[in-house]
């Protein structure tokens, strides 16, 4: 993972929205570019009970 991704969970998921509000088209395009792991991230973001819907592009 990019170090400017933050770790904690609740700046990780403002992290992630502000990037697939402002530079990305889906969440794989954001996961390829900081290399992250998809899966683990909508894991560690269902912990706070987000999803990913991409109809919004973000996670609510």
């Amino acid at each position: 993972m990019d170090t400017c991704v933050p770790n904690d969970p609740f700046m990780l998921l403002s992290f992630i929205n502000t990037q697939l509000r402002d530079r990305f088209g889906d969440l794989d395009q954001c996961c390829d570019y900081y290399g992250i792991d998809r899966a683990g991230l909508e894991e560690s973001l269902s912990a706070l009970d987000y999803a990913y819907d991409p109809e919004l592009n973000r996670f609510v």
